[in-house]
């Protein structure tokens, strides 16, 4: 812990000349508040580091973060063993059964990349306490945004680290005290509540000079998920909180990046290439290969360099992460989800009907991706397979981000969302069942049939849509499941309708062990501070 939070340095590739005839020269071996803070800019810089940090953890771009943790451990994507490729010292696996423990790498890394982001508020904050706003032209306004964003980016990183670890430090000032103590899971969510409560007010409307930025949506959002849970977190329902942090954004106070957000009219928009100024986004990373920060899912989700010439892009994966098949089998045929978000079947090099084949079970033979993890290439055609027998074109795969072609202008343009507009109409449906006894009202109805619509065609939808009865919390829950794929959301939502610990999914058995709701904190951090106490069960 003692290294997490040491001061961290913002912009060491800053560009600082001196003359070369000048003897009594500037050291530079350091940049510190006195000989940097000097304009606005340079104010923005240092406030927006630990945002584009967060995307080394949040976004899945192959870091060892949250989004790995919470996707792998919930019931809709593994990464199974693929042959000779992908055991990796059974983390993968371990993380699939919940049979993790406190000495895991890739937690360890998790761990640290939450901190560091922590850390990098922290050091920020104290950087800009002093500063006189007036001589660098911000004005007051101005100044209590920028404050505010950074307090509302820490809540998110307590948030989401509450979500993994439960018990955990608070620290809000670089290396006080040196070595924090851990704290209950129910002062950390008070202090995650008042930080946010008091400053998300404070924040500005969403709006496209907002894009990379905290917003007032943004901070609404974060209320309505920790509202949301509180529940589960603290033993307190605060359902009536979450409608109103909805309603926050869903009227259009919180601001939207095209006035008020309306939801998408179709399922490829706010995915796309084009998603800069999506109607429905809230929060989203702006990542951009023109701009030498292009959002990569390649490594955990494309298939091996194949891939390439079905997709007509020039980037290939690890063949890492694919659908478990109980997930892929939870969308009905005529689901157009199923047909937009996924690559599934016979593969074709692009744009006609040549077979792409496979390179190492099926080399030479056409690559078909099937629902299932199993040896079929060795003649396994009935079993349900479990996470050791994957072969390289064993499960769906994801395609809900599309790259574009390598002719297209916007080609890997695409923006990661965060935070959207029909998650929100999720969090109010729900919290208006759970007030109403677990019954749907009609506005909850309502809510979810407006998402829902746009995966069936005007055919089948009078079949298809929910109403009052047939719109039950499991339902919800299945529901959110299939809109919300590969967007890190599986895992809070399960264990929240007590599914993560007492649930079945393919080759996964319940623990029914409580303890495993949340993660073992790493015994390295533990060895390095004293003052940290493992969690139960570990």
């Amino acid at each position: 812990m003692k290294k997490i939070f040491k001061p961290l340095l913002y912009l060491s590739t800053l560009l600082l000349g001196t003359s070369c005839t000048d003897l009594d020269e500037t050291l530079y071996s350091q940049l510190n508040k006195n000989n940097f803070y000097n304009n606005k800019v340079e104010v923005m810089q240092a406030a927006l580091r630990p945002f584009t940090h967060m995307q080394a953890w949040l976004a899945p771009t192959g870091q060892n973060g949250y989004y790995y943790h919470a996707e792998l451990s919930a019931d809709q994507v593994a990464w199974p063993q693929k042959g000779r490729h992908g055991y990796d010292g059974g983390d993968h696996f371990r993380l699939h059964y919940h049979t993790w423990t406190d000495n895991e790498g890739r937690m360890r890394s998790c761990w640290n990349l939450l901190w560091t982001g922590v850390g990098f508020i922290n050091s920020a904050l104290q950087d800009l306490e002093g500063l006189d706003y007036g001589k660098l032209g911000i004005s007051d306004s101005e100044k209590n945004a920028i404050i505010a964003e950074l307090k509302v980016l820490r809540a998110f990183h307590y948030m989401k680290m509450m979500e993994l670890w439960g018990n955990i430090p608070i620290a809000t000032k670089v290396g006080e005290p040196l070595n924090p103590e851990t704290k209950p899971r129910a002062e950390v969510f008070n202090f995650i509540k008042t930080e946010l409560e008091a400053n998300v007010p404070n924040l500005l409307p969403y709006s496209k000079q907002l894009i990379g930025r905290v917003s007032a949506a943004a901070g609404y959002a974060m209320l309505a998920e920790l509202y949301l849970n509180a529940e589960y977190f603290v033993g307190t329902p605060m359902w009536d909180q979450a409608i109103q942090a909805c309603d926050k954004i869903i009227s259009g106070q919180a601001g939207g990046l095209n006035g008020t957000p309306k939801l998408a009219s179709n399922l490829k928009d706010t995915f796309s290439n084009r998603n800069q100024n999506a109607d429905e986004a809230l929060f989203q990373f702006a990542f951009s290969r023109s701009g030498g920060f292009t959002f990569d899912w390649g490594g955990f989700y494309m298939g091996y360099d194949n891939i390439k010439e079905v997709l007509n892009i020039d980037f290939g994966g690890w063949n890492a992460f694919v659908v478990i098949p109980s997930a892929f089998d939870a969308y009905k045929e005529n689901d157009l989800r199923k047909k937009e978000w996924f690559l599934f079947g016979p593969q074709y090099k692009y744009g006609t009907n040549t077979p792409v084949l496979g390179t190492e079970e099926w080399s030479g033979k056409p690559l078909v991706y099937v629902n299932s993890i199993r040896r079929e290439s060795e003649g396994d055609l009935t079993s349900e397979g479990d996470m050791s027998k994957g072969e390289e074109n064993s499960g769906a795969r994801f395609n809900k981000y599309q790259a574009g072609l390598l002719s297209d202008p916007n080609y890997r343009e695409n923006h990661y969302i965060i935070y959207r507009l029909t998650e929100i109409y999720f969090i109010k449906a729900e919290a208006l069942m759970r007030k109403n006894n677990g019954a749907a009202t009609q506005e909850a109805v309502d809510l979810i049939n407006a998402s829902k619509k746009r995966a069936f065609t005007d055919a089948d939808w009078e079949k298809e849509k929910y109403t009052t009865t047939t719109l039950t919390l499991d339902e919800l829950l299945a529901e959110k499941g299939r809109e919300f794929i590969f967007e890190g959301k599986r895992r809070t939502d399960i264990i929240r309708h007590g599914r993560y610990t007492k649930g079945t999914w393919w080759d996964h058995k319940p623990t029914n062990d409580p303890n495993k709701e949340i993660f073992a904190i790493p015994h390295t951090q533990i060895a390095a501070n004293p003052n940290l106490k493992q969690n139960p069960g570990y």
